[in-house]
């Protein structure tokens, strides 16, 4: 397979990726609404779990087919690209707020998964039994979720008003027409991640890249794309709290959802490997953390951490670049301390210089 057929492979991958992803969301969506589940609900779980299907179809694709590094950088890769780049990216066009319900529940989810994640793969492994675990705890964040957000739904149908539909007539042709819908879309991911995986696994061998440094590049930015363009639209359109919650609910849901399900239908599990847990999952840990005194100190984003985030992942980007092309061999804990110093260094000051700013007693309730 020459190089010109291995992009468009990955091209075409993740074009129905995302393609299929958006006609999934629409399709379920509109059922939803047409059997008159309220817009929460849906913006809460059909959307929320949208924006996370290419993630969940290229790692079910990558188990089935035995490539687990593919896998496991797919969920990480994207994960340190939703807080990073796609966060960074959506606070460089506006200055984004942290409602107080993502800073008491979603955000130290977040963590816990994280930490959940290098903890489960500690032993070289997510066996099916933790697979299965994972997947309880998903339904139980979900139920968790829409539980407290009972107290804002005013605010949170009027912040979903554009990707929850609303008076769908619950006539045949709704059924079947968002069906059919909602069935091509399903294809369209299962053959996108097919090709994805196809391409990368091609592309790996022939530059001698490993899987895992291809699923936390490529296809981790691919697979983020949807929720790129929607914490973007967000922002741009002022509601600057959907952003930050889109990007939070993904990174949890990479973890229990994706991983999860990967690890439940994979006979033996998914192998976390040796490098993994050594460089790229500790640094997705230590950037889960990171991120809650920014979201603390004045419970915001402002443009000049989001350009920051960004120069942060450029950075990680090109170090794994430079580390598989001239090094020939992924990061270690030496690149990890490398890493989080000056990153433990800038978010102190950043936090310290905003918590001066900040009246005492305004604090998030």
């Amino acid at each position: 397979m020459d190089l010109f057929t291995i992009a468009l492979f990955i091209l075409g991958g993740f074009v129905g990726l995302i393609v299929g992803g958006e006609l999934l969301v629409r399709g379920a969506s509109n059922l939803a609404a047409a059997l008159k589940v309220p817009a929460l609900v849906i913006g809460l779980t059909v959307v929320a779990l949208g924006t996370s299907a290419p993630e969940l179809a290229v790692t079910v694709k990558s188990c089935y087919a035995g490539e687990a590094d593919l896998a496991v950088g797919n969920i990480v890769g994207s994960n340190l690209a939703n807080l990073l780049l796609i966060l960074g990216l959506a606070a460089t066009v506006a200055p984004l707020t942290v409602s107080s319900q993502l800073f008491r529940l979603d955000i130290p989810v977040m963590i816990g998964a994280a930490i959940a994640l290098f903890a489960l793969g500690s032993d070289g492994s997510v066996s099916r039994g933790e697979g299965i675990a994972l997947v309880v705890a998903m339904v139980m964040y979900l139920g968790w979720t829409m539980r407290e957000a009972r107290r804002e739904t005013r605010k949170l149908e009027r912040e979903l008003e554009d990707v929850a539909p609303h008076d769908v007539p619950a006539t045949p042709k709704t059924f079947v027409v968002n069906t059919i819908i909602g069935l091509a879309g399903l294809a369209l991911l299962v053959y996108g991640a097919d090709y994805t995986v196809n391409g990368c696994v091609e592309l790996a061998k022939r530059f001698g890249v490993s899987e895992l440094v291809i699923g936390l590049t490529i296809v981790a930015i691919g697979t983020s794309l949807p929720e790129l363009v929607v914490s973007v639209v967000a922002a741009m359109r002022g509601k600057r709290d959907l952003a930050v919650g889109n990007v939070i609910g993904s990174n949890i849901l990479n973890v229990v959802a994706v991983l999860g399900m990967g690890a439940t239908v994979a006979p033996a599990g998914v192998a976390v490997s040796a490098d993994s847990l050594a460089f790229d999952i500790p640094l997705m840990v230590a950037v889960s953390i990171c991120c809650y005194p920014i979201f603390f100190s004045g419970m915001s984003v402002t443009r000049l951490e989001g350009a920051l985030m960004l120069l942060f992942y450029v950075a990680y980007t090109a170090w794994l670049a430079y580390s598989a092309a001239v090094i020939g061999q992924p990061p270690g804990r030496g690149s990890l301390v490398a890493f989080l110093a000056p990153l433990a260094v800038v978010i102190g000051l950043l936090a310290v210089t905003r918590w001066r700013r900040q009246p005492w007693g305004k604090l998030p309730s």
